[in-house]
C-alpha cells in the first residue's frame, strides 16, 4: 500500500458514512436558479466565442484561396512593355522576377563528377579581361591535342560554363588567336533575334544570312547579350518561339525525312515538343555550309550518328585537315539534341526543360526553374517527381552509366592514338597517298563517332545504349584503319548498316 494512503478503521468507516448521509440530506435536489443561470450564460459565451474563431478561421481560408487563385490567373504584373527589341533579360526580369533571378544563377559553377565547371582564376589582360575561366580540358586530357591536331580545339577548348558566360567565353577564347571564326558563332553565342530582324528590315532569314558572312569580330558588333528571355519567349505572349533560322530549316528537314512535310516549328509543334525544340536551337552537331559559312543543321537523312557521317560524305564536308596524318576529318560539336532522342527519356515524353529546368512552386505559382544546370544539382526536383528512390540511389544510378561511357571514351580515345601514330609513320616514310586513304577514311568515323561522345555533355546519361554502341563502332573502326596500314582484309564488313532515312 503507498504510503500516502490512509488506513481507516471500521469505526471510522461509518462515522464518515453517517456524516457523508448528512450532507446529502441537507443538500438540494438540484441546483438553485441562479447558478443554473449563470453557468447557462457560460456555455453560451464560449460557443458564440467559437463560432467567431470559426468564422475568422474561414473567411481568412476563403479570402488566401482566391488570393492564391487571383495570383495563379495573373502571373505576372506587366511593369514594363516588352517588344522584340527588348533584348536586355533584365528588363524582363521587372515582369518576371522569379524568373529572372533564376537566370542570374546561371553563372554559378559547380563541378559535378563528370561535366560541370570549376571556377579557376586567371590574371585579366587587354586581350581577355576575364579573371575567372572554367578547367582546360586539353591539360586534363593531352590526347585531345593529338586528336584535334591543326584545328583550333588544339589550342583552347575549356569545360562548359553556364549561360551568363556563354557571349564573353566565345568572344575571348584563345582559338580567336589562331583562326577566323565566322559570324556564324554568334548564333548560339548570344541573344541574336533581334539583330536578325533589324539586319534583314524585318526578315530574320535575311538578317540570318547576312550575320553569317560576317567575321566574327564584325558580327559581335551586332549582339550585346548572351542568350536571353527573347531567344525563347514571344514577347507578346509569352508563349515558346524558335527564333534560329538553322533550327527551322533542319527540323523541317528531318521531319521530311520522316515523311512529315512543309512542317512549321512555330505552327506545328506541341508545347511539350517546344520545352526540347528551344534547347535544340544550339545545343547540336552543326557545320558551317559554303563560303557564305551558313550555319547548318545535318539532319537531311535524320539523327542519329550515321544519318549524319552519310550526309557529310554526300557533300564532301571537312572540317580540317589533321595535321599529323593528312587525314580529312571532322569535328563534333555538342550534339546533346541528337543523343538525346535516342534515349530512353525523349522516348517516354520527357522534354530536356523537364530535367534542366523543372517546375518549381513559388506561392500559387508553378514556374520553370530559369536556373538552368545540370539535373544532378537538383535531383529532388528533376529526378524525384518521376523516380521515388532516395537522392543518393539516383545519384549513384546516374554516375554509373556515365563512369561506363567514360571508361569506353578511354578505350576509344586510346585506340585512336594508336591509329594516329601509325598513320603518322607511314606518311612520314613516304608510302603514297593512294595506300593511305583507306586507313585515313576510318580515322575520319573512327574520331568522329569517339568526338560525338566527348563533345556531348551528358557523358552518355542521355542515351547510354546509344553512347556505348558509338564507342564500340569508334573502336571498330580504329581496327579497321590498323589492318588497312597493315593491308590485311577484313573477315567481315567494315560498315555498319546505314539507317533508314528519318530512324
Amino acid at each position: 500500500m503507498s504510503p500516502i494512503c490512509r488506513t481507516f478503521t471500521l469505526e471510522e468507516d461509518a462515522i464518515m458514512e453517517n456524516e457523508q448521509a448528512d450532507v446529502t440530506e441537507k443538500e438540494p435536489t438540484s441546483e438553485p436558479p441562479k447558478t443554473r443561470k449563470g453557468y447557462s450564460f457560460k456555455l453560451l459565451a464560449m460557443v458564440a466565442v467559437l463560432a467567431a474563431v470559426a468564422a475568422i478561421l474561414g473567411t481568412a481560408l476563403l479570402t488566401n484561396i482566391v488570393e492564391r487563385k487571383q495570383e495563379a490567373k495573373n502571373p505576372f504584373f506587366r511593369v514594363v512593355e516588352l517588344t522584340d527589341d527588348t533584348v536586355d533579360p533584365e528588363v524582363w526580369g521587372k515582369n518576371f522576377p522569379l524568373q529572372y533571378d533564376g537566370y542570374k544563377r546561371t553563372v554559378d559553377q559547380t563541378r559535378t563528377r563528370y561535366g560541370g565547371s570549376e571556377a579557376i582564376h586567371k590574371t585579366p589582360k587587354d586581350s581577355d579581361p576575364r579573371s575567372i575561366v572554367a578547367q582546360s580540358r586539353l591539360e586534363e586530357d593531352p590526347r585531345l591535342k593529338t586528336m584535334w591536331d591543326g584545328y583550333a580545339f588544339a589550342v583552347d577548348f575549356r569545360e562548359e560554363r553556364g549561360h551568363g558566360f556563354m557571349l564573353d567565353d566565345q568572344t575571348f577564347t584563345e582559338r580567336q588567336n589562331v583562326t577566323t571564326q565566322p559570324g556564324s558563332c554568334v548564333n548560339c553565342h548570344a541573344s541574336a533575334y533581334s539583330a536578325y530582324k533589324r539586319l534583314g528590315n524585318g526578315d530574320i532569314f535575311k538578317g540570318f544570312d547576312v550575320l553569317n558572312k560576317m567575321p566574327y569580330v564584325e558580327a559581335r558588333k551586332e549582339v550585346s547579350h548572351p542568350v536571353s528571355c527573347l531567344d525563347c519567349h514571344d514577347s507578346a505572349s509569352m508563349a515558346l518561339r524558335i527564333t534560329r533560322p538553322a533550327f527551322i530549316t533542319g527540323i523541317k528537314a528531318f521531319k521530311a525525312s520522316q515523311g512529315i512535310k512543309d512542317f512549321d516549328v512555330n505552327r506545328d509543334a506541341t508545347r511539350q515538343e517546344m520545352r526540347s525544340f528551344v534547347c535544340g536551337q544550339c545545343h547540336v552537331e552543326y557545320y558551317f555550309k559554303g563560303p557564305e559559312k551558313t550555319l547548318t543543321f545535318p539532319w537531311q537523312n535524320g539523327l542519329k550518328i550515321e544519318n549524319i557521317v552519310a550526309y557529310y560524305d554526300e557533300v564532301k564536308h571537312k572540317d580540317w585537315t589533321h595535321k599529323r596524318t593528312g587525314a580529312e576529318v571532322l569535328k563534333a560539336q555538342h550534339p546533346e539534341f541528337e543523343m538525346f532522342n535516342q534515349g530512353i527519356h525523349a522516348r517516354a515524353g520527357v522534354a530536356c526543360a523537364d530535367c534542366h529546368m523543372p517546375y518549381k512552386r513559388e506561392g500559387a505559382l508553378k514556374i520553370s526553374d530559369h536556373h538552368v544546370r545540370s539535373p544532378l544539382l537538383n535531383i529532388s526536383q528533376s529526378c524525384q517527381t518521376c523516380h521515388k528512390a532516395e537522392e543518393s540511389e539516383l545519384k549513384f544510378r546516374a554516375e554509373a552509366i556515365q563512369t561506363r561511357t567514360f571508361e569506353m571514351r578511354n578505350l576509344a580515345m586510346n585506340a585512336l592514338m594508336d591509329l594516329i601514330n601509325e598513320l603518322q609513320k607511314a606518311k612520314d616514310s613516304g608510302r603514297p597517298d593512294g595506300e593511305l586513304a583507306a586507313a585515313r577514311d576510318f580515322q575520319r568515323k573512327a574520331q568522329f563517332y569517339l568526338d560525338f561522345v566527348e563533345a556531348e555533355n551528358s557523358m552518355g546519361f542521355h542515351a547510354p545504349g546509344e553512347a556505348v554502341r558509338i564507342l564500340g563502332e569508334s573502336i571498330n573502326f580504329t581496327r579497321l584503319g590498323l589492318m588497312a596500314l597493315s593491308g590485311v582484309q577484313p573477315a567481315h564488313s567494315p560498315v555498319p548498316p546505314t539507317p533508314a532515312k528519318g530512324e
